[in-house]
């Protein structure tokens, strides 16, 4: 394996997956065309993507499938993707998502499943997508069959693709990773720690604002727009501010109603803090006993929850100590070497079955 092409996005967590993983592959000597939609790159993604000598980047600004009315800035995508793949050869296909698996593609493809409109509006709205979300169920569903392989990054995720869209062979299950040595565990202060998007509801940050008047430490949130009060919003942040604060943090938390994964509660367990999250399947496969769950639901039951390990310390260090242990299964080096594994089993089987055609 030489060469693949991966796509990605600027505006959440597939960024910060996306580079992690092409900064490890360089290291492997494979070379990385990173081809970005959604938005602009902000000048920090840029010069982290830059500062990678095995990335080629070539920026776009075309609408993600999960946006208003996007289907024809998809389809421009769609054929800006498969010119890119025509220039540059590469061996492997690594879309981080579905409708563009269904391209006539000449090299195999593999999708890998972060989130879905489908399975977020059930666990969010509690309830079936209105109409208007037919046209991406369709689309996901021609590409979630025609890839030649789908990984997603838990057994939760993979089952609520499997309900929603139907089941498919050639899937496996690769938890994400991040670098632990980006993370350090400092001098802990009274303080609890969180970040996301007020308006995701997934990430369910209002239910941490409801329970901050009955907690008797400072919350702070990264994300959003700068606000003082009972939880403090600091405003977007930086990746090393992120991790000055999670070094400093004694407790993260994370109350999601939705979150095929979660790397920010792994930042935060390699950073030596005790986890409150959210008690849905993802997080309790993830991190089984690792994490203090509660029901997203309950804004009383979240302050009872981070009262508690307030006023026990004893707890509060135990359960922070083994949220550092759980986080060793979930290292960059272990991500990496799954998906190489996979990459190479991919690449022959569809050079066996070219071949036998």
């Amino acid at each position: 394996m030489k060469k693949i092409l991966l796509t990605a996005d600027p505006i959440g967590g597939v960024w910060t997956y996306a580079l992690d993983l092409a900064r490890a592959l360089g290291e492997r000597d494979i070379a990385v065309v990173l081809a970005t939609m959604g938005a602009a790159l902000r000048e920090d993604q840029r010069a982290a993507a830059a500062a990678l000598s095995n990335v080629a980047l070539h920026e776009s600004e075309f609408a993600l499938e999960w946006m208003e009315n996007p289907w024809e800035e998809v389809d421009r995508a769609g054929q800006w993707l498969l010119q890119l793949a025509a220039t540059t050869q590469p061996e492997l296909i690594h879309l981080n998502g579905y409708a563009h698996a269904s391209l006539p593609w000449r090299t195999p493809i593999l999708v890998v499943a972060h989130s879905c409109v489908l399975s977020w509006w059930r666990a969010v709205k509690g309830e079936d997508p209105p109409n208007e979300w037919d046209e991406y169920a369709r689309r996901v569903a021609a590409g979630w069959h025609a890839a030649d392989f789908v990984v997603t990054p838990t057994q939760a995720m993979l089952s609520t693709l499997v309900e929603n869209y139907g089941p498919r062979p050639q899937t496996a299950v690769i938890p994400n990773g991040r670098d632990r040595n980006t993370f350090r565990a400092g001098a802990k202060e009274p303080l609890i720690f969180s970040a996301g998007r007020f308006w995701d509801e997934a990430k369910n940050l209002t239910a941490l604002k409801k329970a901050a008047g009955a907690v008797s430490w400072p919350i702070q949130i990264a994300g959003g727009e700068p606000a003082k009060g009972a939880l403090v919003r600091l405003g977007r942040l930086g990746a090393p501010e992120i991790a000055d604060r999670l070094t400093r943090a004694s407790i993260f938390c994370l109350p999601a109603r939705y979150e095929p994964f979660g790397l920010s509660a792994l930042e935060a367990a390699f950073s030596g803090c005790a986890l409150v999250l959210g008690d849905i399947p993802s997080l309790r496969e993830v991190w089984e006993d690792a994490a203090l769950f509660v029901d997203p639901e309950d804004p009383s039951a979240l302050a009872a929850a981070l009262q508690q390990l307030i006023d026990r310390p004893a707890q509060r260090e135990a359960l922070a100590q083994r949220a550092v242990e759980r986080a060793r299964h979930f290292s960059l080096e272990q991500m990496t070497e799954r998906y190489l594994s996979l990459y190479s089993g991919i690449v022959r089987q569809y050079r066996f079955v070219q071949s036998a055609a």
